[in-house]
C-alpha cells in the first residue's frame, strides 16, 4: 500500500532546511500596501485623519460656501427672488453657509454632492444635503438615470426621477465613470498614505525615546528558546518607549548591545512627509503656503496665493456647483435661472475687479448699457 511519508522501517527521514534559517533580519516587505479606494477609507484616511486633508477640504468648503450669490434670469440680474430667499434658509436646521459647505465639502470628499428637494410640485419648500456615500445612482436602459437609491442602516429608499428629479446630483468630471464623479482624495490616495505612514513613524520614534534601535551580539553560545523569549520579554518591558528612556541595560551571558545610527533614508522621512503634504494640497487645488507647508515659494506673498486659491480653485468649484443648482432648481419653478459668484463682494478679488471697472468705465466707445452688461450689472431702470 503506498502512502505519504517514508515507508516502515526505512532509516531517518531527509532533513530539508534552509541554509539561512539560522539567521534572523529585519527589513520590509519588497511590496508597498496601500489603503483600501473605498469612500469610507478615503474620508476615514484623508480627512479625518489627516490634517493636511482635513485642513484643505475645509479651507476650500468655507471659502466658496462665504461667495455671494447672484440669481438672474434672460433680463438680467434680480435683486430678489425666491430662488435667494430658499438659499438664505435652506431648511430648519441649517442656514445658508452650513448648507453650502456641506454641499462643498461632500464634492470635495466623493466627487459628487447630492441635494433632495422637499415640498410639494413647485420651487421646493426645503433643500437638504444627503449623504454621497450612502447615495447609489440606479440607471434606466438608455444609461440615464432613472431613479436614487439612499440606503441608511440597511434600509433603502427610493428617489424616483420623473419630470423634475427629486435629487440634484452634482459631480466632478470623471474619465472612467458614467455615473460618478472623481474625488480629489482618490487621485491624492497615495500621498495621504505616504503621509500617515510618515507619521506613524514619527510616532514610532517618539514611543522610543526619539533614538533608533540597536541589536543585541551574542559571542558566546546560542541562547535557547526559553532564554530568547526571556530576553525578547525582558527588552520590551524594561527598555521600550519613552518611560524607560535613559534607563541602563544589564547585559551577561555573553551578551553585548550595539546601538544603530540613523541611516541616511531614516533622515529623509521629514522631506518626504513634507513632498507628500504639498502632492495633497496640489491634488486639491490649495496653495502650499495656505496650509503652513515649507519650502514653497512659487507666490510671492501670501496675498498672491489667496488670490491664485480663489481664481484657480473656489470659483471653479462655484460655478459648477451653482450650474447644477440652478439648472434644477428652475425646473422646479418653472423658468430659466442662473446663478453665480458677485466677484465685485470678494474681497480676495477686490484689486482685480477694481482694475476691470477702471478700464471698463474709461471706455469711451461703450455705453453705459454695454459697460453695465460687460459688468454683471442690471439694465439701469428708466428715470
Amino acid at each position: 500500500m503506498f502512502g505519504f511519508g517514508r515507508k516502515d522501517g526505512g532509516g531517518a527521514p531527509e532533513v530539508k532546511a534552509s541554509a539561512t534559517g539560522r539567521l534572523a533580519a529585519m527589513g520590509s516587505a519588497g511590496r508597498a500596501v496601500w489603503s483600501s479606494r473605498d469612500t469610507g477609507t478615503l474620508t476615514r484616511m484623508g480627512f479625518t485623519g489627516n490634517p493636511v486633508g482635513f485642513r484643505a477640504v475645509k479651507l476650500i468648503a468655507e471659502a466658496a460656501a462665504s461667495v455671494p450669490l447672484t440669481c438672474a434670469d434672460h433680463e438680467g440680474r434680480l435683486d430678489m427672488h425666491p430662488v435667494l430667499g430658499l438659499l438664505s434658509r435652506p431648511n430648519g436646521a441649517q442656514g445658508r453657509g452650513e448648507f453650502l459647505e456641506a454641499m462643498f465639502g461632500q464634492f470635495l470628499l466623493t466627487g459628487n454632492a447630492y441635494v433632495e428637494a422637499v415640498g410639494p410640485d413647485g420651487l421646493p419648500l426645503e433643500l437638504h444635503v444627503l449623504r454621497s456615500d450612502r447615495m447609489a445612482v440606479v440607471p434606466g436602459s438608455d444609461g440615464w438615470p432613472v431613479a436614487y437609491d439612499y440606503t441608511v442602516g440597511g434600509r433603502v429608499h427610493r428617489f424616483r426621477v420623473g419630470e423634475t428629479s427629486p435629487i440634484c446630483h452634482v459631480r466632478a468630471f470623471h474619465p472612467q465613470d458614467d455615473h460618478y464623479g472623481l474625488s480629489p482624495l482618490q487621485a491624492a490616495a497615495n500621498a495621504i498614505d505616504v503621509h500617515n505612514s510618515a507619521s506613524r513613524w514619527s510616532k514610532g520614534l517618539l514611543d522610543n525615546a526619539a533614538r533608533p534601535s540597536g541589536a543585541i551580539v551574542n559571542s558566546g553560545e546560542g541562547l535557547t528558546q526559553e532564554q530568547f523569549d526571556t530576553l525578547a520579554s525582558e527588552m520590551e518591558a524594561q527598555h521600550q518607549g519613552a518611560r524607560n528612556a535613559g534607563r541602563p541595560m544589564l547585559l551577561d551571558g555573553g551578551l553585548d548591545w550595539k546601538p544603530m545610527g540613523f541611516s541616511p533614508s531614516d533622515m529623509e522621512f521629514q522631506k518626504t512627509k513634507e513632498a507628500a503634504a504639498r502632492e495633497i494640497a496640489m491634488a486639491f487645488g490649495v496653495p502650499p503656503m495656505m496650509l503652513g507647508i515649507p519650502g514653497d515659494a512659487t507666490y510671492a506673498n501670501y496675498v498672491e496665493a489667496n488670490r491664485a486659491f480663489y481664481r484657480l480653485t473656489v470659483l471653479p468649484l462655484v460655478a459648477k456647483v451653482c450650474e447644477g443648482l440652478a439648472y434644477w432648481l428652475g425646473e422646479h419653478a418653472g423658468e430659466s435661472l442662473t446663478l453665480s459668484a458677485d466677484r465685485d463682494r470678494i474681497p480676495a478679488l477686490q484689486a482685480e475687479r477694481d482694475a476691470e471697472w477702471s478700464r471698463i468705465a474709461s471706455a469711451t466707445f461703450l455705453t453705459d448699457a454695454e459697460k453695465r452688461r460687460m459688468l454683471g450689472l442690471p439694465p439701469a431702470e428708466d428715470a
